[in-house]
């Protein structure tokens, strides 16, 4: 990827700048249920972190329950949504904003630390970008995955169902976000996570909101494939004007509006003996007892990674400094020198309950627990223009999806 100075794109933009050198970020008329609905009931977890039997709580929660729009099933799942959403919009169960709002999105949580939290972010539409644009930017190195999908259902739907998440550069957004809107609705979900969603349709307030977001560029940090279907959709139908933009909530790139977790590894393909013996070339190598998900947080407080055996067994890997001179100081950077020589595959899981379920399959051979980005280091990684590795970062709590329809 080409290294790209935001210091240049920090600029105050005059009158004679290009009308497109900053991000463009707009209030638009959404589709939301009808107040009749509880947001709990309609709303659910996003496609891509859903198990079938996930999908099936949802379905059986609320026949309008959004998982009969964005994860469709049947002969032909596609063509199945777009008849249920024209069907929920001439019911009443959706409903269209009479004007453009803006929609306040609020999380109240416990992290991975146990810190009792709360994030304000901003759902909008945020116009497309070309791959190569400044204004709109990877956070990540993405690794291939298969796109039909979700395209498939945007052509057919002609809608925008879950939202991209989006980091924003420009200072005391989220005090911009303080304020109140007008109050559609809160929840508290399955993981205690309570969700307030919030309208905005003063168009004064919206201006300001649009203007700020316009001063730095956006970070993707969730959903860059979703930003890509979203810019084939866009191609393919050049004269649509709503196809120029795509759902996106953005908030503040700082400390206190961020939960970072991490995403771990898991190995197969590769005896255990071989994977110990590649990593002690460049760990210092001990047993580590007592194994529990606090374990999370003292690895960044004891510098260390966790190896966890197949039979749960788990030993504490401290880097050697000398082995990893002049290589970027991320865990899963570190994993990736260590091991590049070593013929294995590598899967991807995060949370601490999540990996030891996926050793009790008996498809792994162990599992790494790296420690959580900073935020400080995705703040660098963002003003020096550069990407984090593949399957860095994990962002929580997840977006919620049903909240805001656009069209």
């Amino acid at each position: 990827a080409s290294v790209i100075s935001f210091r240049v794109r920090v600029v105050v933009c005059h009158r004679h700048c290009h009308p497109f050198s900053v991000p463009q970020f707009e209030p638009f008329r959404a589709l939301r249920y009808s107040p009749k609905y509880s947001l709990g009931d309609v709303c659910a977890q996003p496609y891509d972190v859903q198990s079938d039997a996930d999908r099936e709580t949802y379905a059986r929660r609320s026949e309008h329950n959004i998982v009969h729009l964005d994860l469709p099933v049947g002969e032909n799942p596609y063509r199945e949504a777009a008849k249920t959403l024209s069907s929920w919009i001439q019911s009443g169960a959706l409903q269209l904003d009479a004007e453009p709002s803006f929609t306040l999105y609020r999380m109240k949580f416990v992290d991975s630390a146990g810190r009792a939290r709360e994030t304000v972010g901003v759902v909008g539409a945020l116009k497309i970008e070309e791959p190569n644009s400044r204004e709109v930017l990877p956070h990540e190195q993405t690794t291939p995955k298969a796109k039909t999908d979700r395209l498939d259902l945007t052509r057919a739907t002609q809608a925008n169902l879950s939202p991209i998440w989006g980091l924003s550069l420009t200072p005391q957004l989220s005090t911009a976000l303080v304020e109140s809107g007008e109050l559609l609705g809160a929840f508290t979900d399955e993981n205690g996570v309570q969700h307030i969603v919030e309208r905005v349709s003063n168009r004064a307030r919206c201006a300001v909101i649009s203007k700020l977001i316009a001063q730095h560029p956006v970070v993707i940090a969730d959903g860059h494939h979703r930003y890509a279907i979203s810019r084939t959709y866009r191609d393919e139908n050049p004269q649509l004007a709503a196809a120029k933009s795509t759902l996106c909530y953005i908030n503040e790139l700082i400390d206190e509006q961020l939960s970072v977790a991490a995403i771990h590894r898991l190995y197969s393909d590769v005896e255990h003996d071989s994977l110990i013996g590649q990593l002690e070339k460049f760990f210092e190598i001990s047993d580590l007892p007592n194994l529990t998900p606090a374990i999370i947080a003292k690895m960044s407080q004891d510098n260390h990674l966790v190896l966890i055996a197949a039979s749960g067994k788990a030993k504490s890997l401290q880097p050697r400094p000398e082995m990893f001179t002049g290589v970027r100081n991320l865990d899963s950077v570190f994993l990736e020198h260590a091991l590049s020589d070593l013929e294995k595959t590598v899967s991807y899981q995060h949370g601490f309950a999540e990996v030891n379920a996926q050793l009790k399959t008996g498809n792994y051979t162990a599992a790494i627990l790296i420690r959580p980005v900073s935020v400080a280091e995705i703040q660098r990684t963002a003003s020096e223009g550069l990407l984090m590795p593949p399957k860095s970062t994990f962002f929580t709590p997840k977006l919620q999806t049903g909240l805001v329809i656009r069209p």
